[in-house]
């Protein structure tokens, strides 16, 4: 039985330590706060999980530090930063004291606490992930085909992976990603998921972004805010 939670948090789990406490220490001590603290946190470097799967060529995608979190968890945590810090109406370049920061609150749209919830979010969040990193208009058929023979090395079973085919093989359809959103907190987690995917220097991928977001109907400073956060807990793969 495909089981779209536990596929997210194998494709984006934690793995190696320390990249993202070197990457806080540093955004710290230009923004004149110092060593943002010594709390030892785990670097999942996304080379490991989906988005190297994708784009395994090379393509510099993004490594986060989520410590011993899960893909979804992961997720839910930075829309939940970036959503109260857009609430709060604070500047969108402001820098998190700890980019972690607090858990989302349990039965909250960041953090379902009931099986159907969790799994319909990991199937959106993963369909995003995956439109995402097509979004560059570089996976063709043979990349497909050397993803297909990586997905075989992994452990995932069947259903695993026809979720994966299916969706790289579908046409780019930013308004269906979009409509895996059914309130403003989930459009939050489906554009934090899409950033994580993405190399934002690229046109092609901006300007995906910029649909998905008017899609959502993203307030742009919501979409600021969510830059912002996930620009601060992730490193350069």
């Amino acid at each position: 039985m495909f089981d779209a939670k536990r596929l997210l948090d194998q494709f984006l789990g934690p793995n190696s330590v320390g990249g993202l406490q070197q990457r806080a220490n540093a955004l710290g001590q230009r923004a004149g706060v110092g060593n943002i603290g010594s709390r030892d946190v785990g670097s999942a470097a996304i080379g490991a999980g989906l988005t190297a799967l994708l784009m395994g060529a090379g393509r510099g995608r993004r490594g986060m530090g989520i410590g011993e979190l899960g893909g979804m968890a992961a997720i839910g945590m930075l829309a939940y930063q970036g959503y109260k810090k857009w609430q709060a109406g604070q500047g969108a370049t402001a820098i998190p004291a700890m980019p972690w920061g607090e858990p989302p609150p349990s039965g909250t749209p960041f953090n379902p606490i009931s099986v159907p919830e969790q799994q319909s979010l990991g199937r959106h969040l993963l369909r995003a992930m995956i439109a995402a990193a097509k979004s560059d208009g570089h996976m063709d058929a043979a990349e497909q085909q050397t993803v297909f023979a990586q997905m075989d090395k992994m452990n995932l079973d069947a259903a695993d992976k026809a979720f994966v085919i299916d969706e790289l093989r579908a046409p780019l359809d930013v308004a269906a990603v979009a409509r895996g959103a059914r309130n403003p907190e989930e459009a939050a987690e489906i554009y934090t998921a899409s950033l994580l995917a993405v190399d934002v220097d690229q046109p092609s991928e901006r300007a995906y972004l910029s649909q998905l977001a008017q899609h959502l109907k993203l307030d742009p400073k919501l979409a600021e805010h969510l830059h912002a956060t996930v620009e601060h807990a992730t490193v350069t793969a």
